[in-house]
């Protein structure tokens, strides 16, 4: 065989096993639900400015809405500008409690844009709805567990001091569970949630409210997700940072992040 034919034939196999090794990238999965941090204490995008609270964006259900709001509308509304998105997209918010750290941005980000859904605690005190509702916004107190539009759902209001509800979304790989601060227990919203569903979690993600618990607790709520079947976690905000390492630890892979700026994706399939 020439010497040439056999150098072009040692090229190409060579570039066969590069291909094998490095494969090009693949089309991604379609999605069926796409959450953006917007505001949180915990980094994760350098650009974008952080702040104790948190928000994030939900899109994919039947209305694309916020989660909790953060602690300061200007850092929000700026936070979303960076990201390229529009707070004109937004066509409801759900509350999860009345902490300033999760509801701190509302006015500012209604004097923006009013024509909207607000879903809250029935127990938030009448003068914080009157405002919202001054403001131009619709009003939507929530009393008890159940359906808020399509498939988003609300764990209902929980909890024996702080009240505060979580958001449920259904999709066809299970559920994916939005808390604030979890005052009630990460746990207990949890079981709350499977129980409400009769769906194992797909995703958990939020405040866990763990910062300052000891070890021996953190494990055993761990092993209580674990036991409820939770596949991912995306710990943040006030889940403490040994907490979150202690997750990290649990989930191995399965642990997502959640800090600011990530965008975590539900696929279809």
């Amino acid at each position: 065989m020439p010497h040439t034919l056999v150098s072009f034939l040692f090229a190409v196999l060579a570039l066969a096993r590069a291909d094998a090794a490095y494969p090009g990238p693949r089309p991604a999965l379609p999605v069926e639900l796409r959450i953006t941090v917007l505001f949180n204490n915990v980094p994760y995008r350098p650009d974008l400015t952080s702040g104790w609270g948190f928000s994030c964006l939900i899109e994919g259900t039947d209305k694309t809405l916020l989660f909790d709001i953060g602690g300061d509308g200007t850092v929000l509304l700026d936070n979303i500008r960076r990201l390229g998105l529009s707070p004109k997209a937004v066509e409801a918010i759900v509350l999860s409690h009345i902490h300033a750290d999760h509801t701190g941005g509302l006015d500012d980000f209604l004097a923006a844009h009013a024509d909207l859904e607000v879903w809250l605690p029935a127990q938030f005190p009448a003068a914080f709805q009157r405002a919202i509702a001054e403001r131009g916004a619709h009003v939507r107190p929530v009393s008890a567990a159940g359906r808020l539009f399509g498939n988003a759902w609300s764990t209902g209001p929980l909890g024996d001091g702080i009240i505060e509800q979580a958001l449920i979304l259904d999709t066809v790989k299970g559920l994916v569970v939005i808390t604030g601060c979890a005052h009630p227990g990460i746990d207990r919203i949890a079981q709350a949630a499977t129980q409400l569903m009769g769906k194992k979690i797909h995703l958990l993600i939020g405040g866990f409210h763990l910062g300052g618990t000891g070890r021996a607790e953190i494990q055993a709520i761990i092993a209580r997700l674990q036991v409820l079947g939770v596949e991912k976690v995306a710990p943040s905000h006030c889940t403490g940072d040994a907490a979150i390492a202690r997750f990290r630890e649990a989930w191995g892979k399965d642990f997502v992040e959640g800090g600011l700026g990530a965008v975590i994706e539900v696929p279809v399939r």
